[in-house]
C-alpha cells in the first residue's frame, strides 16, 4: 500500500507544545505499544529470561523447520488487519511498534542490513494505515543493550551500549536506513530511536542523541523524533535546548499499578497514592517538556492486572485517573501493552488455549520463583533474597548501583538472571515432540480471533475517548 491509499492520514509535526496535521489542526495521539512481537518480552508471551536465549532453546527443541514455522506464523498472527481494525474501532489512532535490532542485523555481520526486517515494518505500517492508524517506530533492543533489563534482551544486567562506540555506530547506521526507507510515509508519525536508555554517567546520551539527530535529519527532515529520557525515560537533566520537530517522551508507570502489593487509592510500599499523588508524579516526569514548551507524549504506562476483581477494579480506577490527567494536560499517550497472555493486554491468549496449556508447567515454575521482573513476585524466594539483602546492607551500606539501587540490583541478578536462565530449558521442554505443523498451530493462538478481550479495560479506554 502506498501513502496515497491512506488519505485520512496527514503528515504530523511539532508546533510549539502541540502536534499538528498539515492543516494546523491539533492532533493528540492515543495508542498502544505492540510489545512482545518484533521485540519479544518474557511476561508477554510466557517464556523466561531473554528473547535470544528462548529462541536458541526453541530452535534446539523444535528443529529448524519447526522453529521457522512457529515464528513465521507468530509474526503474522500476533498483529494483522483484524487487530488494527479493532484498535481503530475503540478510538485509538496510533501504534508504537517496538522492534529488535536483530530483525535487521546479525551480530556476526554488523552493518549488513536484512531486507526481511524492513518488510516486517512495511507490513505493519500498511496494515495500520489501512485502518487510519499512525505508527511510531521504536528501537526497543539495541546492540550492546541500552539498558540493564530483559526488554533490551540483556542477559548481563550491564548496559554496554554507552561504553562502546561500535554499538552506537550500528544504531546510527540502522536509523539512517530507516529514515531513508520511510521518509515519504506520512502514516509513520515519527521515530522513537531508543527505548528507555540508561546511561549511568549521563555523559554519553546527550552527545549520542545529537549525533543521531544530525544523521536522521540529513536524510529526513519531516518526521517527528520521539526521544526517551535517560534512566528509563524518566530523567531529562542531560538535555539542553530541544531539537526542532521533536517530542521528548516520559514513561509513567504508577507504583500502585505495578507493585505486587499495590493499593489504589491507599498505601503502597509506605507511600500514600491518590489522584493528586499520581498527578504530582506525572508533573515531575514531564517538567522538561512543560518548561521547554514541547509536546508531551507518555510513551508507556498502564497497570498490571492480577485476576483479583477487587484489586483489578482499583487498577482500572488508577488508569482512569491517569487518562484524565493526560487529557487535562494535553498529553498524547501509548498504553503498554496491546496483546499478551493475560497480564496487561487489551486482548490476550486465554488460559485454555493450546499454547497456554502447553507452557503451563514452565509458567507455573517461573511464577513460583518470581523469575520475571515485570509482574513477578518474590514471595516464594524471600528466604533467598533476605540474607543477601542483609549482607549487602551490612557489608556495602553505601552501594546504590544505577538505576534503582541495591535491592533492585539483587533482584535482577538473583531472580531475573540466576533463576531465570535455567528456566529457559524448562520452557523449551514444553515443546518436546511438537511437530512443525503443531508448532505453527501453537503460534496461531496469538491471532485476534483466538484471543479474548479484557472487556473492562477496553470499555474504559473507549468510553474515555468517546467522552
Amino acid at each position: 500500500m502506498n501513502a496515497s491509499n491512506s488519505p485520512g492520514l496527514s503528515w504530523l509535526s511539532v508546533r510549539d507544545d502541540r502536534l499538528v496535521d498539515e492543516s494546523g489542526r491539533t492532533v493528540t495521539l492515543y495508542g498502544v505499544g505492540l510489545g512482545g512481537w518484533l521485540n519479544m518480552e518474557n511476561f508477554i508471551t510466557g517464556y523466561p529470561f531473554t528473547e535470544s536465549a528462548m529462541r536458541d532453546a526453541l530452535r534446539r527443541t523444535l528443529g529448524e523447520e519447526g522453529y521457522a514455522r512457529f515464528f513465521d506464523r507468530f509474526l503474522t498472527a500476533f498483529f494483522d488487519e483484524a487487530d488494527a481494525r479493532f484498535l481503530a474501532s475503540i478510538g485509538l489512532n496510533s501504534v508504537r511498534v517496538p522492534f529488535h535490532y536483530r530483525i535487521f542485523e546479525d551480530d556476526a555481520r554488523p552493518f549488513r542490513l536484512k531486507e526481511e526486517g524492513f518488510a516486517l515494518l512495511d507490513r505493519v505500517i500498511d496494515i495500520c494505515a489501512a485502518a487510519g492508524v499512525y505508527v511510531i517506530l521504536d528501537l526497543h533492543a539495541a546492540p550492546g543493550w541500552q539498558n540493564h533489563h530483559w526488554h533490551s534482551d540483556n542477559p548481563t544486567g550491564r548496559a554496554l551500549f554507552w561504553r562502546h562506540p561500535h554499538f552506537q555506530d550500528r544504531v546510527v547506521h540502522l536509523w539512517e536506513a530507516l529514515a531513508d526507507r520511510y521518509r515519504d510515509r506520512p502514516e509513520v508519525a515519527g521515530y522513537n530511536p531508543l527505548n528507555e536508555p540508561a546511561d549511568e554517567t549521563g555523559e554519553a546520551i546527550g552527545p549520542f542523541y545529537e549525533r543521531l539527530e544530525r544523521a536522521i535529519r540529513a536524510i529526513d527532515t519531516r518526521h517527528i523524533l520521539f526521544l526517551d529520557g535517560n534512566r528509563y525515560s524518566s530523567d531529562f537533566s542531560a538535555f539542553g535546548d530541544p531539537f526542532p520537530n521533536t517530542v521528548y517522551t516520559a514513561h509513567d508507570y504508577a507504583l500502585p499499578g505495578i507493585a505486587a502489593e499495590g493499593v489504589y487509592p491507599g498505601v503502597t510500599r509506605g507511600e500514600h497514592f491518590d489522584r493528586a499523588a499520581v498527578e504530582r508524579t506525572f508533573l515531575r516526569r514531564t517538567e522538561y517538556m512543560r518548561r521547554t514548551g514541547t509536546p508531551i507524549w507518555i510513551g508507556e504506562f498502564g497497570p498490571i492486572y492480577t485476576g483479583d476483581p477487587e484489586r483489578d477494579a482499583q487498577r482500572i480506577r488508577l488508569l482512569q485517573d491517569q487518562l484524565e490527567i493526560y487529557r487535562e494536560h494535553g498529553a498524547s499517550w501509548s498504553l503498554w501493552t496491546y496483546k499478551d497472555i493475560g497480564m496487561q493486554g487489551l486482548v490476550y491468549v486465554p488460559e485454555d488455549s493450546p499454547y497456554r496449556r502447553r507452557i503451563a508447567p514452565a509458567l507455573a515454575k517461573k511464577n513460583r520463583l518470581g523469575a520475571d521482573s515485570w509482574g513477578g513476585s518474590d514471595v516464594n524466594v524471600r528466604h533467598i533474597l533476605e540474607p543477601i539483602e542483609e549482607l549487602f546492607a551490612k557489608e556495602f551500606p553505601d552501594f546504590q548501583p544505577y538505576p534503582w539501587g541495591a535491592r533492585d540490583h539483587i533482584k535482577t541478578h538473583v531472580r531475573n538472571i540466576l533463576l531465570a536462565e535455567p528456566l529457559v530449558d524448562d520452557f523449551a521442554r514444553c515443546f518436546a515432540g511438537v511437530t512443525p505443523g503443531e508448532a505453527e498451530e501453537l503460534a496461531g493462538c496469538f491471532a485476534f480471533d483466538a484471543c479474548v478481550r479484557r472487556d473492562t479495560l477496553v470499555r474504559t479506554i473507549s468510553e474515555h475517548l468517546a467522552s
